[in-house]
């Protein structure tokens, strides 16, 4: 799909292939009916200029739409807002038609001002978007965030239903960045109102909106019966039931209360639900293209050394690591996951040796260790793989206090820059699109260093930073010379260390026996974890 978008771009007008275009209704589906979503923790913001997490992702997916957007289940292309779009020869300029009569749960009609001022807010630093860096080539975007101009220059409205996008440079990814949520089309006069809060009152196009919000209880979304899609939401509506621990809502699932998990199966429970063949009947495993690492700050002492990171790498025993999972995942050694095309076969990284790691504290002058804190989020496994890196520390001299926080606790530490180690874990990066360049960019690149930015090891290398945007500025995205460069790029991050790659993850979730749709809906690789829109119940 993706190479056909991109060598169609290349003879100067593409319009969207058809194969991609719609997603046929499913003839089992009863519309109608709502369910019921648990999570251990509140939702921090259904802004999609800021929210960034496992929990709000598909929330925002539901409640907002972009110019482009998936196939659901898969990371297919497919039209969002744009009913179609023209590229130019070079790459660089994106002109897009917008569909007509759309409408925002305002009930205002969308035009190509309101995809403007979505563009601009998004990349306005006032807004501290972890997602601002996705945009970085549209021209204008270094003087917006240099505070030169107000506005993106290369974002220009030609007339209501028509918008010309114009880039500094070709980009591989743009069509993606596109269908992320931080490009979602809000409305001016809905953010100016709320201000601060508009991501507890959201409004947006989406195939639901929020009903109501009571904080540390639950929120509902309602059916948008305007929507502008045929045929969906198939659900009337849903509840997310906040608070929830995770072995109590898997007991409510048992018992018929829950429809979705939303932590998903508690690590402890696991073994016991597989052997039950009416749980395990019920259980979705799905691939994601997922690592879960350790953030070093390099900002802060002493891991502004590079022998005392590579210390910490080498100290971890990343297989029992893996065993605290259930085996649920194998060992990382670099940030790219191993289907993600760019991985490279064969990188050894840092082996796990305890005794080269007290020798690299040595070479440092910390030969008897020094005293950190390791923040993670308090869902179950993370605390256990919390213990266990504290432990493998404390083998070479390293005693570590764990901070054990709500999701969104760890995420503002992080974009603070105040943690020194951070476990990703319920936070791992997942791949908003199969491209390797998604790996770095909001986590590792230089643009993610800022405040609210998910670069949490604070790391900056401009050399490697011009690398990965010459690997970008290839129209090709599956070229070889592109993925051998992006290949390079993260053996240049791991000599740098800046992280401890320590495993990639399956997905497992649950549903109840109520709930219809195909599977790959429930480990939707966008939609992460669930795509609401397309889901229904049978009863």
């Amino acid at each position: 799909m993706k190479k056909l978008l991109l060598s169609s771009a290349l003879m100067g007008v593409m319009a969207l292939p058809a194969m991609a275009q719609d997603y046929a209704p499913d003839p089992d589906a009863t519309p109608g009916g709502t369910i019921t979503v648990t999570y251990k923790d509140d939702v921090a913001t259904l802004d999609p200029a800021i929210g960034y997490d496992w929990q709000n992702w598909s929330m925002i997916k539901s409640l907002f739409d972009g110019l482009m957007d998936y196939v659901p289940g898969t990371t297919e292309l497919r039209p969002g807002l744009a009913e179609s779009y023209e590229v130019s020869e070079d790459g660089t300029v994106f002109t897009f038609t917008l569909r007509s009569g759309v409408t925002f749960h305002n009930g205002r009609e969308m035009t190509a001002e309101d995809v403007k001022y979505s563009l601009d807010r998004v990349t306005d630093p006032a807004t501290q978007s972890p997602g601002a860096g996705f945009f970085a080539s549209i021209a204008g975007f270094d003087a917006v965030t240099a505070g030169e101009a107000e506005g993106l220059s290369g974002v220009e409205v030609v007339d209501p239903l028509t918008l010309r996008i114009t880039l500094s440079r070709p980009d591989a990814t743009f069509l993606h960045v596109m269908a992320l949520n931080f490009a979602s089309v809000v409305p001016r006069e809905a953010v100016e109102e709320f201000g601060a809060d508009f991501g507890k009152n959201p409004v947006g196009t989406g195939a639901f909106s929020l009903g109501e919000w009571t904080i540390g209880q639950r929120l509902t979304f309602q059916r948008n019966e305007d929507y502008w899609r045929d045929g969906v939401p198939y659900l009337d509506g849903v509840t997310f039931e906040v608070g929830q621990e995770p072995i109590v809502a898997l007991l409510r699932l048992q018992q018929g209360e829950v429809d979705v998990p939303g932590d998903g199966i508690p690590p402890a429970k696991f073994q016991e639900v597989m052997a039950d063949p009416d749980q395990a009947a019920r259980v979705v495993e799905g691939g994601q293209l997922h690592t879960g690492y350790i953030t070093l700050n390099v900002a802060q002492a002493p891991f502004d050394q590079l022998p005392v990171r590579e210390a910490v790498n080498m100290a971890i025993n990343k297989e029992r690591i893996v065993q605290i999972i259930n085996g649920r995942a194998v060992p990382a050694n670099q940030p790219l996951p191993p289907s993600m095309p760019g991985y490279t076969e064969g990188f050894e990284g840092f082996a796990y040796d305890p005794e080269a790691a007290k020798a690299k504290l040595a070479e440092a002058g910390m030969e008897d260790g020094f005293t950190t804190q390791l923040y993670v989020m308090n869902t179950d496994p993370n605390p256990r793989i919390a213990q266990a890196i504290q432990q493998d520390l404390k083998g070479i001299g390293v005693d570590v206090e764990i901070r054990s926080l709500a999701q969104a606790n760890v995420i503002e530490a992080g974009g603070a820059g105040e943690a020194p180690m951070i476990w990703s874990g319920g936070m791992a990066w997942i791949a908003d699109f199969p491209d390797p360049s998604n790996f770095y960019g909001p986590i590792l690149g230089c643009a993610g260093t800022g405040d609210g930015g998910w670069n949490w090891s604070k790391f900056c290398n401009e050399e490697i930073d011009a690398m990965a945007t010459e690997a970008d500025s290839m129209m090709d995205p599956s070229d070889p010379a592109r993925l051998e460069m992006w290949s390079q790029v993260y053996q240049n991050v791991m000599a740098e260390a800046p992280w401890v790659p320590v495993f990639n993850e399956q997905r497992y979730t649950m549903k109840s026996a109520r709930m219809g749709g195909d599977d790959a809906l429930y480990v939707d690789p966008v939609s992460i974890p669930v795509n609401y829109d397309y889901v229904y119940v049978t009863e």
